[in-house]
């Protein structure tokens, strides 16, 4: 006897569509890195390019020539600024380091009154961005008398609670045991802490490392905001200033950009691997 079935019946009438998906999210990826990668080649295509060839047609320059960067190094204080950018991302990252993984081993180990409480005060401050707070802020640092200064550039901006949490999270997952065999051998906190643990935590603290040097290196609100003494710029500060100084012409912040982006992207590409594997393995405890 034949059998009548209603069309598309007993065969998955979504099937052509769940094929489709993958194609779908890599054109979406696609266009995504086009996005993102599309202004770091005109940047760094302007910065070869003459005055007169900066909006010409074609991504390439047609005459390249390196006489932009040669008049950012020489003709502006340019070397300063990367000196301010680099001393105040260093000192930023090693004391955010150091506070940072203090906290969060404190946070997952020690037992005292109000634990949870303060690591949820500090988490809630992820939900608080730097504009809503720099006002206080800015109030704060000048009572202190550190306006134009390095340490108002870098003791405000010590504080990550998101380091925080990636360390404590960290912490929770190190085993128990061989903090107790420490302790056995009449090991005290401290010495846990820096004989045990740091050695333990050198995968994270790179990877935050690598993350807050980053950060820093490319922070422009805060050393805006406090800093008014052009020999105290870090370079995001002077490229805006550029624009001002120098309105027309974009081969020139071009080249001062491009000089500033590619310490950052050497630093991506060669520590990617652990920036991902400290994400993966220590933000989902």
């Amino acid at each position: 006897m034949n059998e009548t079935r209603a069309p598309g019946l007993g065969r998955p009438a979504t099937s052509g569509t769940f094929a489709a998906v993958p194609a779908i999210l890599s054109l979406c990826s696609l266009i995504l890195g086009l996005m993102t990668i599309i202004p770091l080649l005109w940047m760094l295509s302007t910065a070869f390019k003459q005055q007169s060839e900066v909006f010409g047609p074609g991504i390439l320059p047609p005459h390249p020539t390196l006489d932009n960067f040669i008049y950012v190094f020489t003709q502006l204080d340019f070397l300063r600024f990367l000196f301010n950018t680099f001393f105040v991302s260093s000192s930023v990252t090693v004391l955010a380091l150091l506070l940072h993984s203090m906290a969060g081993y404190a946070l997952a180990r020690l037992r005292f009154p109000g634990r949870e409480a303060i690591f949820l005060t500090m988490f809630a401050t992820f939900l608080v961005s730097l504009p809503v707070i720099i006002v206080p802020l800015f109030v704060l640092v000048k009572a202190l008398g550190l306006l134009n200064s390095y340490a108002g550039l870098i003791i405000p901006a010590i504080f990550n609670a998101f380091g925080i949490f990636l360390l404590r999270q960290f912490y929770l997952g190190v085993p128990r045991e061989i903090e107790e065999a420490a302790i056995m051998d009449g090991a005290g906190y401290w010495r846990i802490y820096w004989s045990v643990i740091l050695p333990l935590s050198r995968p994270i603290l790179s990877a935050l490392a690598i993350l807050f040097f980053l950060a820093n290196w490319n922070a422009f609100l805060w050393p805006l905001t406090i800093v008014s003494d052009r020999n105290l710029w870090v370079v995001q500060v002077a490229i805006a200033s550029f624009q001002g100084q120098y309105s027309g012409s974009w081969n020139y912040i071009m080249a001062a950009s491009t000089v500033v982006a590619l310490p950052t992207l050497i630093l991506f590409v060669v520590f990617q691997r652990q920036i991902m594997e400290s994400i993966k393995t220590s933000g989902l405890k």
